[in-house]
């Protein structure tokens, strides 16, 4: 088993201050799994369910106030050997973001400046990893953007002159410039048509195939887990609560609420109403006893209302938290 990043009982959330004190919001809560080499892990679940905090808190320089670390450890394996980055100085921190480890953060017009072309960008993330010429950098740039299919004039454009898909192929390239080990992707195919969506997703298949390297991929959308994904976790209310094989868990899902998202999706031909999860996520600040997807469960037991279940192995490769598996 060839790690690549490992993360032990993570815990962060947000610290929100107000005139009446501090108030700590909690979005994920003792988060472990096991990310290797050369494959693409999906991370599902419904909006507000914690995921693209769990990204931010794995990649550390993206945790900036009010985001806060409150327990647990994230090791990177960058020279061959684990490394606990929560203990790193700041500089070896910054070494490692983007070298080893890459993030492609939501909404591809938060990443470029709107009033500097798109060249300007790429030529400023090269200098601060990269000693050169702008010559040089500018070549090296349209080498990469071209080996991902995209034109070279694409660089002298400003970003409110392209479409959502090309910003985001672009977010992508600029993600993968340094050839890191692990990209990190939060929605990456957010907001975008279906055209649009699928070249994004062709896209991050084609790099991670090339590259050997892994793919962290967040999204709500369980159709693009289908087709992309090798392993992924399931995620409900900062806490995972299914994890296996793709291909397996969409077969036979352990836990309740994996089985209501797979069962939402529409199928070619399949002309019944479907339905979705029932309720509503619910909020941080008041999370339920027990299991927290007790009160929109029908199978819920009454220690399901009383005690969270722990992640636990069911089989050789699958995991779920949840009584009516695990029991007593």
């Amino acid at each position: 088993m060839n790690l690549l990043l490992r993360l032990e009982n993570l815990k962060a959330g947000y610290l929100l201050r107000s005139p009446n004190g501090c108030k700590i919001v909690p979005a994920v809560d003792g988060v472990s799994l096991d990310v290797l080499n050369n494959e693409i892990y999906g991370i599902a679940g419904e909006s507000g369910s914690g995921k693209s905090t769990l990204l931010k808190a794995v990649f550390v320089t993206a945790v900036e106030p009010p985001l806060r670390i409150f327990g647990g450890k994230v090791y990177y394996y960058p020279w061959g050997r684990e490394v606990n980055i929560f203990a790193l100085p700041e500089s070896e921190k910054k070494r490692l973001a983007w070298q080893y480890i890459s993030y492609i953060p939501q909404g591809s017009m938060s990443i470029f400046n709107p009033i500097r072309r798109i060249k300007a960008t790429f030529l400023d993330f090269f200098r601060s990893h990269v000693e050169g010429r702008e010559d040089e950098l500018l070549k090296m740039t349209r080498e990469h953007i071209r080996t991902l299919g995209l034109g070279p004039e694409v660089l002298d454009a400003y970003p409110h002159q392209l479409s959502g898909g090309m910003r985001q192929r672009l977010a992508i390239a600029l993600a993968t410039l340094l050839k890191p080990k692990v990209i990190l992707a939060d929605e990456p195919t957010t907001a975008l048509d279906v055209v649009a969506q699928k070249a994004v997703i062709q896209l991050l298949k084609e790099i991670q195939k090339e590259s050997h390297n892994t793919v962290v991929l967040v999204t709500h959308d369980m159709g693009v887990h289908a087709n992309i994904t090798t392993r992924m976790a399931i995620m409900y209310a900062g806490r995972i609560v299914e994890e296996g094989p793709t291909q397996d868990i969409f077969k036979e899902p352990l836990h309740p609420y994996t089985k209501y998202l797979i069962d939402s999706l529409p199928r070619i031909g399949d002309k019944q109403v479907r339905e979705g999860v029932p309720g509503n996520p619910p909020s941080f600040l008041n999370l339920p006893a027990g299991c927290a997807f007790h009160p929109r469960c029908p199978y819920a037991l009454e220690l399901c209302k009383k005690e969270t279940p722990s992640l636990v192995s069911v089989g050789a490769e699958r995991k779920v938290a949840c009584w009516l598996r695990s029991g007593r």
